[in-house]
């Protein structure tokens, strides 16, 4: 019974350290950027990057490349004409 007991014990305590060593350790810096949306400070510096990439993109002539542009610009117009067609029903 010991004996079950020791190896439950040692396999428990290397099947935690894996766990941090592989696993683990691409969980933190997730963890840690969602801590930023939990606390005020966090919120206001990405707030504060927010508001810096929406100026960056108001400098620039256009935001958008010409192939996004017709993409964008061809399901805006389907977009409309489905809601147009609910309209009339």
């Amino acid at each position: 019974m010991r004996g079950f007991i020791y190896k439950t014990v040692i396999i428990a305590f290397l099947f935690i350290i894996g766990f941090e060593f592989t696993i683990g350790k691409r969980i933190d810096p997730i963890v840690e950027n969602l801590n930023k949306f939990t606390d005020e400070q966090g919120r206001k510096e990405l707030i504060n990057k927010l508001r810096k990439e929406m100026n960056k993109g108001l400098e620039k002539e256009f935001m958008l490349k010409e192939d996004d542009r017709i993409l964008v610009y061809n399901f805006f117009n389907k977009l409309m004409s489905e809601i147009n067609s609910v309209e009339k029903n």
